[in-house]
């Protein structure tokens, strides 16, 4: 078990630190035509992920109707939907108000995630989501909003969360990889017919090299890498502890920056590491010892206990149904567990 949750630990780590290298490669893409760009790094996501599947040979699996429903609203609330929330939000506060609202998701996936899980809520991961939302808010600093800048960087810390839950669900069956490619090829379709209403004639045009190799680290590291990482990490950690990795997405916006000498991080900015990482130690350090773990005190502690073993236990089901359902459905493909 311990193998398995460290495992988590780092690949949601690094998730969310490639998610955080976005703001120094965005730069080089923000002339393009928003949507038609995005739908490019959704396609090229969409294609890495399926050759991934291919290598691996995880046959397409056929969805169900509601299943059907979680994907469109995955992709329509995780990536289409959050990229108008934070474009719109962004007219009307500055991009640290933004960046401070949307990195208050730790909090929310604390709350949200046992309740939709029916565990119960660890009282130290909350504080620990706390102390993050914390250094988070020290390194993108404060800013300005109007009341529509502040709702609409709500609507996209919803839509932020929404990327998590909505996922957990379809991971038993699908699995990171399957997740991952499906809801990346059907938002790419979304964005194109919104940019075609909303940039008209400028929806796509030819990009430039420098464009050209922006997109592709768009697709291949912050989309096609950090969904395999993030969904892989989810059912190992669960959606509480892995959302406190998202103090991460700041840091690693501060080390891509100075390491492309676009500027040393401000003393507000280290603190905000700190505190960041304090946060981290708190949320995922072991609470219990071993004798304690089998007992069953009624305290807080205990749900703690609960939480990790039923991550376990969600890790060795999600193997045995998706053996079964890919038995019964992938046909001639070969299945390979590496992607669980």
């Amino acid at each position: 078990m311990r193998k398995v949750v460290a495992a988590g630990y780092s690949g949601a780590g690094a998730a969310m630190f490639l998610v955080g290298t976005l703001a120094a490669v965005s730069g080089v893409v923000n002339t393009y035509p928003l949507f038609g760009g995005q739908a490019i790094r959704y396609v090229l996501s969409a294609v890495v992920l399926l050759g991934v599947a291919r290598i691996y040979g995880l046959g397409f699996l056929r969805p169900s109707a509601t299943e059907v429903v979680l994907f469109s609203a995955l992709a329509a609330t995780g990536l289409v939907l959050f990229n108008v929330f934070v474009i719109h939000a962004t007219r009307h506060a500055g991009p640290a108000t933004v960046g401070t609202v949307i990195g208050a998701v730790p909090i929310v996936l604390a709350i949200a995630g046992p309740a939709l899980n029916r565990r119960r809520l660890s009282r130290r991961v909350l504080f620990a989501a706390m102390i993050v939302v914390a250094g988070t808010a020290l390194t993108s600093g404060l800013g300005t909003a109007d009341a529509a800048g502040v709702l609409l960087s709500i609507g996209a810390l919803v839509c932020e969360a929404c990327f998590t839950l909505l996922a957990l669900p379809l991971l038993i069956r699908y699995g990171p990889i399957r997740v991952s490619a499906y809801t990346a090829a059907l938002a790419a379709p979304m964005l194109l017919a919104l940019g075609a209403v909303t940039d008209r004639g400028g929806l796509l045009r030819t990009p430039s090299a420098a464009e050209a190799g922006g997109f592709v680290y768009l697709a291949v590291v912050v989309g096609a890498g950090a969904f395999l990482l993030w969904y892989g990490a989810l059912p190992r950690l669960g959606a509480d502890r892995a959302g406190l990795f998202a103090g991460m997405v700041p840091i690693g916006a501060i080390v891509t920056g100075t390491a492309l000498g676009l500027g040393a991080p401000s003393g507000g900015e280290l603190l905000g590491v700190l505190v960041v990482v304090a946060g981290l130690l708190i949320g995922l350090a072991p609470s219990l010892t071993p004798r304690q773990a089998q007992t069953h005190d009624t305290g807080h502690d205990q749900g703690d206990a609960g939480e990790a073993g039923e991550r376990d236990g969600f890790v060795e089901q999600e193997h045995a149904e998706r053996d079964d359902t890919d038995r019964a459905q992938a046909g001639p493909y070969r299945v390979c567990r590496a992607d669980g």
